[in-house]
């Protein structure tokens, strides 16, 4: 193995302690995600040990921790005692990483009641049915569930099992980017910046509170995160907004079903070129196959798209379209956003009315931030809006 030094966080080294559960929630940038696979890594390859790791919902390797640990693996000089296989990580001394999803795989999760540590990691994401045939299917004797999330609500079953309540022989502990060392100065630079613009949600995603609702969110009570899957006939709407400076370009995929909203796919960057975006597009299956409505203020943008093949148009946009689009959101018997669609669902859980500073109350007029994914989202329904032919919606689908 390296001589390299593998350096953690004080705030982890209870980890090597013994306890039943091991629970790390708190803020980004904490490092969590990084301390627990270093030092299951660690503790691996100094005694024989069987690790799954797992979160609700994993299509691919690629949606699990997976490429975190072969990283680590490689940065750390680790090749020479772990193999990485297509779908495990196996060890020289017969210790074997395997990875998951929860959501709907009771038959699978119950051949691994033998490991010894049961990593959950985006456990806020975790269901309560979940939970409830992971818990006692991991009951080796001495065996640990580790879990590791970025809190959301209190009554969230993750929140609620570890955090309002008290469990025995459970390791519990917040953890910020405070906490972290090795916090890297770009981090920190967002940090900053959403500290300085937005406090509230400061609080929630640097902090680790609890995201707070009030009156001011437009979408409160109107959408969900939960796992689906997508139907084979399923007729597809995409919308795409474009980044300007500091802003992200992003691309919605979307499909109606019984007068509900589903929101399968997305992609989100940061700052990327105009000949990088068909790239980043093509993170989303069918984006060549089906029209893509997108902000029309870049033309030439469009333009560049469809040259390289994709069936791009405009949106028309107009005089209230804004809050028109809102209205016919909002119409939807419930708007479901897949676990994956992740920058799409924190806008949701974000996205707000103007406060009035004289009254604190909220405003018709949508604030200008938050909403790069929403827009793409009203650009790819725009049609489905005008042919229902108002903002009140009652769209049955297919």
């Amino acid at each position: 193995m390296s001589d390299r030094k593998m350096q953690i966080a004080e705030a982890f080294l209870p980890l090597f302690d013994d306890y039943r559960y091991k629970v790390y929630y708190g803020g980004r940038g904490g490092s969590k995600s990084w301390a627990f696979a270093m030092i299951l890594l660690t503790l691996a390859a100094k005694n024989t040990m069987r690790v799954l790791c797992c979160r609700e919902i994993q299509r691919s390797i690629e949606d699990s921790v997976y490429r975190l640990l072969t990283d680590l693996i490689t940065n750390y000089g680790l090749d020479d005692f772990y193999q990485v296989k297509q779908n495990t990580i196996t060890g020289l001394n017969g210790s074997a990483f395997f990875f998951t999803g929860l959501y709907r795989n009771q038959k699978k999760i119950k051949s691994y009641e033998g490991v010894d540590v049961c990593w959950v990691e985006e456990a806020e994401a975790v269901s309560q049915e979940s939970w409830d045939y992971l818990i006692p299917t991991v009951r080796k004797e001495g065996s640990e569930i580790w879990v590791s999330f970025n809190p959301d609500k209190p009554d969230d079953p993750a929140a609620a099992m570890f955090v309002e309540s008290k469990r025995d022989n459970a390791l519990v502990r917040k953890v910020t980017y405070a906490d972290n060392p090795f916090f890297p100065e770009t981090l920190r630079e967002e940090m900053e910046y959403c500290k300085r613009t937005d406090y509230e949600k400061y609080l929630w995603i640097w902090e680790g509170e609890y995201r707070r609702l009030s009156d001011s969110l437009i979408f409160s009570g109107k959408f969900k995160s939960e796992g689906f899957d997508t139907p084979n006939n399923a007729v597809f709407y995409f919308g795409a907004d474009w980044g300007f400076s500091n802003d992200p370009t992003t691309l919605i995929r979307a499909f109606i079903q019984d007068n509900k909203l589903y929101i399968d796919y997305d992609v989100w960057g940061l700052g990327v070129d105009i000949d990088k975006t068909p790239e980043l597009f093509d993170h989303v299956p069918g984006c060549r196959k089906w029209r893509i409505i997108a902000d029309s203020a870049r033309p030439e943008t469009i333009s560049y798209m469809r040259r390289n093949g994709f069936n791009i148009v405009g949106a028309k946009k107009g005089k209230g379209s804004v809050e028109d689009g809102i209205q016919f959101l909002r119409g939807f018997e419930e708007i479901i956003i897949h676990p994956r669609c992740k920058h799409t669902l924190d806008e949701f859980k974000t996205y707000s009315w103007k406060i009035d500073k004289l009254t604190g109350e909220a405003l018709p007029v949508p604030e200008d931030k938050n909403n790069h994914c929403i827009d793409a989202l009203r650009y790819a329904i725009e049609n489905v809006m005008r042919a229902n032919g108002s903002s009140t919606n009652k769209v049955i689908g297919w």
